[in-house]
């Protein structure tokens, strides 16, 4: 970081092309926090701990239900909460549009936060509303409250909505733009 004009650069520099000014580059170590010791969270975000399979508490059927048969099908009955599923296959067979479907259907009990990388937010409203339309053109129920939408690649910005909202049901389209 040149101490004359702030400019950052990737490696130490005898001059800083911005201000000009001669050996004014001082490395700065960007260090996350340090971890706390004790944390009350397991596993992927605290202090892991092996237990006995039996200690742990849960219900095998415990699953966000889903109307859209075949995918709760294929996903044992419903989603569970706290696991991570990941859709894929070609381009353009309609994995935006599932877990948009998804995302709407239960923003209507809870809240949802959709990620996209690659759509602009007018491209997912408009496929929203296709999805709220019947076959006749006959609008069905308004858009749910509970799903708020972000259109954003940066992982720790991403991160930050999703502390500030802690959603019930998390959709990153897609997982290679983020």
């Amino acid at each position: 970081v040149c101490q004359q004009c702030g400019r950052t650069f990737a490696r130490k520099m005898g001059r800083c092309p911005q201000c000009n000014a001669w050996n004014s580059m001082v490395e700065e170590l960007v260090a996350p926090p340090p971890a706390a010791k004790h944390s009350v969270a397991r596993g992927l975000g605290g202090i892991s701990t092996p237990r006995r399979l039996a200690e742990i508490s849960g219900d095998v059927e415990e699953r966000m239900p889903l109307s859209i048969g075949e995918f709760a099908r294929v996903l044992g009955g419903g989603i569970v909460p706290g696991s991570i599923v990941l859709v894929g296959g070609d381009p353009g067979i309609g994995k935006s549009t599932l877990m948009l479907q998804v995302a709407m259907e239960l923003a209507r009990n809870g809240t949802v936060l959709y990620v996209s990388g690659e759509e602009s937010e007018r491209q997912i409203k408009m496929r929203a509303l296709r999805l709220l339309r019947t076959n006749d053109g006959e609008a069905l129920p308004d858009m749910p409250d509970g799903l708020l939408l972000v259109t954003e690649t940066s992982l720790g910005v991403i991160l930050e909505h999703i502390a500030a909202i802690n959603p019930a049901l998390l959709v990153l389209d897609s997982i290679q733009t983020t």
